[in-house]
C-alpha cells in the first residue's frame, strides 16, 4: 500500500475485479465501452501521446495503443501493473499530483476511478492540467436508474460479490468542474438499464435488445449511465 491520497485503482487493477467482466455478458459490456472510447478518439491522428490514469484494469490502455498512441498507464501501487501487457509502460504515481508537465500529454483518460475518488474535483483538475487536447473519463449519473443504487446495493452485491459503493454525479457538477479548466464537453451515456441487470441476464443478445428500445426512443441519451465524457480543450 502507498501513502497516496487516492488509491481506488488498486482494487480495480486486481484479478477479482476483472472477474466482474468475465463471460459473454461482461465481454459485451466492455465492447460497448471500447466502441465508445474508439469513437471519442477517431478524429485524433495516430502518433500522439496518451496517459491512462488508474488504468491498471487494462480495459482501456490497449484501445489507446491500437489507435497509435504512445501510451503510459499510471497506478497507485506496483501491483497495478500486473494485468497490463508488458509492452505498455507503467508509472507509479499520485493521481492528485501527476509527474508530468502542464499540457504535456495529448490525450488523458481515466475510467473506473472518478466514482471511487473522494477528492474527485482535484482529480479532474490534474487530468486537465496535463492534457493538451482531450480528457476522457467515465462516471455514473444521478439522472439515471442509478438513483436506486442504494436500494439495489444488496442485490448488486449478491450478483457481483465484489462490488463497492460509488459516487453518483450530476451532469451539472461535472460540467462545472471541467469548464472551469477550459474544456467543453460531450456526454455519451452507455446503458439505460443498470449494468448489474445485464450481468444477471448473462445473455448479450437479450441485453442488446433491451438497450435498443430506450436508445431509439432517446431515453438513453437523457438517462443513460455510466457516461463516457469527452472533454476537449477550448
Amino acid at each position: 500500500m502507498t501513502d497516496f491520497p487516492e488509491t481506488a485503482d488498486i482494487e480495480t487493477a486486481n484479478a477479482d475485479y476483472a472477474s466482474r467482466f468475465a463471460g459473454p455478458a461482461g465481454a459485451w459490456l466492455l465492447d460497448v465501452q471500447t466502441d465508445r472510447l474508439k469513437a471519442s478518439l477517431q478524429d485524433l491522428p495516430p502518433g500522439g501521446t496518451a496517459l491512462d490514469v488508474g488504468g491498471g484494469h487494462a480495459q482501456t490502455a490497449p484501445v489507446l495503443v491500437a489507435h497509435g498512441f504512445s501510451t503510459t498507464v499510471t497506478g497507485s501501487a506496483p501491483s497495478c501493473r500486473e494485468r497490463l501487457p508488458g509492452t505498455i509502460p507503467f508509472q507509479l504515481a499520485n493521481h492528485l499530483d501527476l509527474p508530468y508537465e502542464n499540457r504535456s500529454i495529448d490525450v488523458v483518460i481515466s475510467f473506473r476511478l472518478m466514482p471511487h475518488c473522494e477528492r474527485w474535483p482535484e482529480l479532474v483538475k490534474e487530468l486537465c492540467r496535463v492534457a493538451d487536447k482531450r480528457v476522457i473519463v467515465d462516471y455514473p449519473a444521478k439522472q439515471s436508474v442509478n438513483f436506486l443504487a442504494d436500494t439495489l446495493f444488496g442485490l448488486k452485491k449478491n450478483v457481483e460479490k465484489n462490488t463497492r459503493t460509488f459516487t453518483l454525479f450530476s451532469h451539472h457538477e461535472v460540467r462545472e468542474a471541467f469548464e472551469a479548466e477550459g474544456f467543453k464537453l460531450k456526454r455519451h451515456p452507455q446503458f439505460f438499464w443498470p449494468m448489474v441487470l445485464h450481468r444477471m441476464l448473462k445473455r448479450p443478445g437479450l441485453s442488446r435488445a433491451l438497450e435498443s428500445v430506450p436508445r431509439v426512443l432517446g431515453l438513453t441519451a437523457l438517462f443513460g449511465s455510466p457516461v463516457v465524457l469527452e472533454a476537449r480543450r477550448n
